[in-house]
């Protein structure tokens, strides 16, 4: 039976979560820029990286597996690379700062490179690579996380999906924005459908028995997309955000639940591109101008109303929902209302049992 929702306006959303996250232990400054990476989420309609995480970020904050008060650190390599240091601070804010740090390189001398060690998880990809394209820029960011995933041709979970988010900017109103895992399907995906008790299609994940499975409640391992080339890809990311940046990798790499108490040391490699080093500003947006416009002239195919670049789909889900309000999961919504602070259902947990209390 699906879940009734409940419609919000995006200040509204964004202060029931800074009050639940404030209560948990985390500063209001450090627990808005987490807010803001999940109403970015949830009004483009990914939910799966939306509200429905804070619960998860709250057990966390409150049992130590956070650094409230973080050192952070920006440390200069070269004329267009960095590595900025998170202490293991939220990962929001830390992915957020390490953002803000290639955007000034790559205004400086064309291209900024940043790797951003020891943060906790950093929600959707899309926020980060969104900020270098209100600039201007165009950008690339990757991250690692906790193996979840049966790499190609095996049955044992070893890489984490993965994801890369790719941005640049047009002379529309809106940038090019898309963000995907390298999975079929991202884990909070399943934890959304579990949230509004819904199935999941077959193609998304198997069970215990490695046989593809429609219950997110029975799911053990999440699937590359497109088979080999995802587990490609997804082998690609790790290296980039994690043995890159001399951090843990594939099924080393810590896991959201086990430990609640236990820091992530997870690594993200943002990658930023200044186009006047390449090309006219002005034309490089043109022509992408021009190519949503072409791609957007091509007649649809049978089952489609119409072709739209990637990305573009969130976009105009979030103009519907600034009009309509954002929608909230009634659970989820009911959790951010109460006096709860979270009902220790993550900790000493597998990745899948995590949130699995039906």
């Amino acid at each position: 039976m699906e879940n009734e929702v409940i419609r919000l306006g995006a200040f509204e959303l964004k202060e029931k979560i800074v009050k639940k996250l404030s209560k948990a232990g985390l500063s209001e400054e450090y627990a808005g820029d987490i807010a803001d990476n999940l109403v970015f989420a949830d009004i483009r309609g990914i939910h799966s990286h939306g509200a429905v995480r804070v619960e998860y970020y709250a057990e966390r904050i409150s049992k130590g597996g956070t650094t409230l008060e973080p050192k952070l650190r920006f440390e200069k390599t070269g004329a267009s690379t960095g590595i900025f240091h998170g202490d293991n601070g939220a990962g929001h804010m830390v992915a957020k700062k390490g953002m803000e740090e290639a955007i000034k390189l790559a205004k400086e001398s064309g291209i900024g490179v940043v790797g951003v060690r020891e943060m906790g998880h950093s929600g959707t990809l899309s926020y980060y690579v969104d900020m270098a394209a209100r600039e201007d820029l165009v950008a690339i960011s990757v991250c690692q996380s906790d193996p979840m995933v049966v790499p190609f041709g095996g049955r044992e979970n070893y890489f984490g999906t993965n994801p890369i988010a790719f941005a640049a900017p047009t002379n529309k109103k809106r940038p090019i924005v898309f963000d995907m895992a390298t999975t079929v399907q991202a884990w909070g995906k399943i934890l959304d459908a579990r949230s509004k008790n819904h199935s999941i299609p077959d193609t998304w994940a198997v069970d215990k028995e490695g046989n593809a499975t429609t219950d997110p409640y029975e799911v053990q391992g999440l699937l590359p997309i497109a088979g080999a080339k995802g587990y490609g890809l997804m082998m690609m990311v790790d290296i980039l955000s994690g043995s890159l940046l001399g951090l843990p990798f594939g099924k080393h790499v810590t896991s959201m639940y086990n430990d609640m108490t236990e820091k992530r040391n997870l690594g993200q490699l943002h990658i930023v591109i200044n186009p006047t080093y390449f090309t006219d500003l002005e034309t490089f947006k043109a022509r992408l101008s021009q190519m949503i416009d072409e791609l957007h002239s091509i007649p649809a195919g049978n089952g489609f109303s119409e072709v739209l670049y990637p990305g573009e789909l969130s976009e105009k889900i979030a103009e519907e929902n600034q009009e309509k309000g954002i929608p909230i999961a009634k659970s989820v919504y009911e959790y951010l209302e109460s006096d709860i602070i979270h009902r220790n259902q993550y900790d000493h947990s597998t990745a899948f049992a995590a949130g699995s209390k039906k």
